[in-house]
């Protein structure tokens, strides 16, 4: 958690995934209403999902890639775009309830670990959704039939933060419908994970801090390459390249007469 990047000033964040051609700026209007060109150019352009279609990003794919950023975040999660490995549980996780859809689970995954299942930040997180330990301890279960709770399992920390992000959604909908918070569940969840529902409260809504938006803007800057949205994506489970085949020995030399 509290891996959101901060920048400098209010309403200005910098892209999360613009790392290949240096910052971009996104401005976000009306909490995530307006999302400016910067937004579509970096996305697509960085294969900006994963399609397992394989062709190159169409024109189509900008205006797609809005709708699913500014969408509830239950698009269908294209297989190619995560470890095969890991399929399961984040399809799993992403069923626990309505809230939460698994191109969620997948894109924070991402966002908190860039799949690193041994990952402890430097808040005391831990694992591949970098759950806080009094949080898995609540959540978690023994998902992969090891026969231990660990939050270094990849798919006991999962679904450990489906659970988690389904309780906080379940939360974020009674501040919204008792007049508490503005916004949505999704937006709203989302800060929850990373800085806790108080900090929701405190400011009935999502905060006007860098750190709270970025947050939120990098998670949904993702759901579209989950969806597989955009073009091929980077491959989720590298193929090792075929190990050259060795040179033909050298033909002894005949001896002189």
């Amino acid at each position: 958690m509290r891996n959101a990047l901060a920048a400098s000033g209010c309403g200005c964040l910098l892209a999360p995934v613009a790392l290949f051609t240096g910052i971009a700026v996104v401005i976000v209007i009306g909490g995530f209403g307006v999302v400016l060109g910067p937004l579509i150019a970096v996305v697509t352009a960085f294969g900006g999902g994963g399609g397992g279609g394989g062709g190159t990003a169409g024109p189509g794919d900008a205006d797609d890639v809005i709708a699913v950023f500014q969408g509830d975040g239950k698009g269908e999660l294209d297989p190619a775009t995560v470890p095969a490995d890991l399929l399961d549980p984040i399809q799993r996780a992403g069923q626990l309830c309505d809230a939460i859809g698994p191109t969620v689970i997948a894109a924070q995954i991402e966002r908190e670990s860039n799949f690193n299942a041994n990952l402890v930040g430097i808040d005391g997180s831990q694992g591949i959704a970098q759950l806080p330990p009094a949080v898995f301890a609540k959540f978690g279960k023994d998902e992969d039939g090891n026969g231990k709770v660990s939050v270094f399992d990849a798919a006991d920390s999962i679904l450990a933060q489906g659970r988690f992000l389904c309780d906080l959604a379940g939360q974020a909908q009674q501040l919204i419908t008792s007049g508490q918070a503005q916004g949505n569940v999704l937006d709203l969840t989302l800060v929850g994970y990373d800085e806790g529902l108080d900090a929701v409260r405190a400011a009935k809504g999502i905060p006007q801090t860098n750190a709270a938006q970025g947050y939120v803007l990098g998670v949904r800057a993702l759901l579209a390459k989950y969806q597989g949205i955009g073009g091929p994506p980077p491959s989720a489970t590298p193929t090792p390249a075929p190990a050259p085949a060795p040179a033909p020995a050298a033909a002894a030399p005949t001896p002189a007469a």
